[in-house]
């Protein structure tokens, strides 16, 4: 009797857990170097991501930008397991934003930012009041410079998340828990009988 319920019990669990499992195959940011929102004094030379799973190189695009969305990349990023590292270029003290876009194992891409500020860095350069040359023929139009801003509003530190499955996991440990605690009961009473 007390088996007969214990597979009952694992046959309600179950059909609970498997929703969860396909969120478990999003991957994820589990650190950085810098920290997000840290505040540091030195630039570092490179910027690391540490991600749940191993990044793909084929899927995986970090940028970092500075002050006034100046990029601040030195060169492409090198992966190391689940590390992925960028060249740092500081420039002018202030918000730098590291945005990261990756592949997960189920196909669905992860993106999000780190951002941390820069308490020291280099002084602009001031604008310059000469034209500049061109080398357009006469008449030919050029095009003008386009600046774009960094968005007011903050961003979240992961785009993608799984859903909210974490309250299913806890829903099936309470069932599993339930299920136990009757096939020991009914264990207790079949022996005391």
């Amino acid at each position: 009797m007390a088996r007969g319920l214990l597979v009952l019990g694992l046959a309600a669990v179950v059909p609970v857990l498997l929703p969860a499992a396909p969120a478990a195959a999003h991957n994820s940011l589990t650190g950085s170097d810098p920290k997000n929102g840290a505040r540091v004094a030195t630039a570092p030379k490179r910027i690391e991501l540490r991600f749940l799973a191993s990044p793909a190189p084929a899927t995986t695009k970090i940028t970092v930008t500075g002050p006034d969305n100046v990029p601040a990349t030195g060169g492409a990023p090198t992966f190391a397991g689940n590390r992925v590292s960028v060249p740092f270029t500081p420039g002018a003290a202030g918000l730098y934003i590291v945005a990261y876009r990756i592949g997960s194992a189920d196909g669905h891409p992860v993106s999000g930012e780190v951002r941390f500020t820069l308490t020291t860095g280099t002084a602009a350069a001031p604008p310059s009041t000469t034209a500049a040359p061109t080398t357009a023929a006469p008449g030919t139009p050029t095009a003008s410079p386009t600046t774009s801003a960094a968005s007011p509003a903050p961003a979240a530190d992961e785009a993608d998340d799984d859903g909210g499955t974490g309250w299913l996991w806890a829903i099936g440990a309470a069932v599993v828990l339930v299920a136990l605690g009757g096939g020991l009961l009914l264990r207790r009473r079949s022996a005391r009988g």
